[in-house]
């Protein structure tokens, strides 16, 4: 009576596992395969961004630059700045009485080139960098990184970099001191024992020499003899010199590849899942609908990590003009009826979620924390310590949530990120909530968040794309 009762009444969180079929076994391993792959061409914003324009090409969506006039059924996209993009599938319903949202973004904790990065000191060369996004400095040391990114002369060529990821590629490295000389370092706080100016690439040790030269010739008039090297070496492939650097965009991030993880293969580990997890999801989850009721749209966004600032952040008014088009072309749009469309819509923050990890068990509640591989989870609110910054989602909203998710058979969780004084965090939930949308993050408990080498659940991952088609079916 006991047991029937409390299985009746109490909200146990299990593992999805135990519950899936051999052929949902074999969908989930197909779905992250999917996603291993798309990932692995994929660890920039640039060319997820790239990657994403690719996909939605290939399903029948159209630039709505290049739509005169839209209808029920159309899809269409905007690209912005090749950063970010936005993804619309129209619907039955007059887009007046609000939109279903699912916002994500692409960008990811990493190490940028500064405008003037090489230089060379006794005979080694150098990149220095600036950290982007909230890192742990000390992991980015010792492990293979490789240069992704743009160069854009003045001339207006684009030259796109990617050296690190081939198996005949160089990769670098940022180096470390050894322990036997590490007292010092090893004395000081965690989080102080890698100054940021430090993180500096190594990128080369052997010196220009002209052919034939020796050692008593003018070669050894210049000072820089590396560094001229270097730049030498990139002017022969990409036909630049080194104030080509002052207009790129340069990203070091880890050459690991995306990989199964575990004897079981139930998970992924990979760099850059916060937040191309969800990013991928509800991407592939919008490639498959067809004759929705509600327009569907989907955000891939960019500076999050950041605080979505910038004309390809969340905080800029593209997206606004994004859906402007939508109605200027559905033939509707009149004075504030953007307004009424977003006070009347619903959205997904598409964000992860701080797995539970019970190795630093003591930084979480254990009742109100997501457990990797029990499904997608759901924060009501983010924020630090007193809801600092959260958007906080009504209980109408969340009971409207849970019922697609119930009603789908979706096996899901709600959580906290940490304890109430530990910390905390955001996502773009506050801006959409701003504009009067009604908005609650949900996605996949990552563990390892901002590492280089992140870890999620296969059956989360599926959990996800089945939550995201559910919620825009809705």
């Amino acid at each position: 009576m006991e047991k029937d009762l409390s299985k009746k009444l109490f909200n146990v969180k299990t593992t999805g596992w135990e519950s899936v079929t051999d052929q949902e076994r074999a969908r989930i391993f197909e779905v992250s395969k999917n996603y291993i792959d798309f990932l692995n061409k994929s660890k920039t914003e640039r060319e997820f961004i790239k990657s994403a324009k690719e996909l939605a090409d290939n399903h029948g969506f159209k630039d709505i630059n290049d739509c005169e006039s839209l209808k029920v059924g159309d899809k269409v996209y905007f690209v912005n700045r090749g950063k970010s993009m936005y993804l619309a599938v129209i619907g039955e319903n007059s887009v007046e009485n609000g939109v279903h949202i699912i916002g994500s973004h692409v960008d990811s904790p990493r190490l940028d080139l500064k405008p003037n990065p090489l230089c060379e000191d006794t005979g080694l060369a150098y990149f220095k960098t600036h950290y982007y996004g909230g890192i742990k400095k000390y992991q980015w040391t010792t492990i293979p990184l490789a240069i992704h990114g743009v160069i854009v002369k003045t001339n207006g060529e684009k030259i796109e970099v990617n050296i690190g990821e081939k198996e005949d590629d160089p990769i670098f490295t940022i180096t470390d001191l050894l322990p036997h000389l590490a007292q010092a370092q090893m004395e000081k706080k965690l989080k102080d024992g890698i100054d940021g100016e430090d993180l500096m690439l190594l990128i080369g040790s052997m010196p220009y020499v002209e052919n034939g030269a020796s050692d008593g010739d003018d070669n050894k008039a210049v000072a820089e003899k590396v560094k001229l090297n270097i730049l030498n070496l990139l002017n022969k492939a990409y036909g630049i010199t080194e104030a080509d650097f002052m207009s790129a965009e340069l990203e070091l991030v880890p050459a690991f590849k995306a990989r199964s993880m575990g004897f079981d293969e139930s998970m992924v580990a990979a760099y850059g899942q916060d937040d191309k997890v969800c990013a991928y999801t509800s991407l592939a989850a919008m490639m498959e609908l067809e004759n929705v009721k509600n327009t569907a749209v989907c955000i891939l966004s960019d500076k999050e990590e950041i605080g979505s600032m910038g004309n390809t952040g969340m905080e800029s008014h593209t997206f606004d003009y994004f859906m402007s088009e939508l109605l200027n072309k559905l033939g509707i749009n009149r004075s504030n009826l953007l307004d009424k469309v977003f006070c009347y819509s619903k959205m997904l923050s598409s964000d992860v979620d701080a797995g539970f990890d019970p190795i630093y068990a003591s930084v979480s509640d254990r009742t109100n924390a997501g457990y990797i591989g029990k499904g997608i989870s759901l924060n009501k609110y983010t924020g630090a310590r007193g809801k600092s910054s959260a958007s906080d989602a009504n209980a109408e909203y969340v009971a409207w949530i849970r019922n697609i998710l119930e009603s789908n058979s979706i096996k899901y969780q709600i959580a906290e990120l940490g304890k109430v004084d530990v910390g905390g965090g955001g996502t773009i939930a506050y801006i959409l909530a701003n504009k009067g949308v009604d908005v609650i993050d949900c996605g996949v408990p990552l563990l390892s968040m901002h590492s280089p080498y992140e870890v999620t659940s296969k059956f989360d991952i599926y959990s996800a794309y089945k939550t995201y088609k559910a919620f825009w079916n809705a």
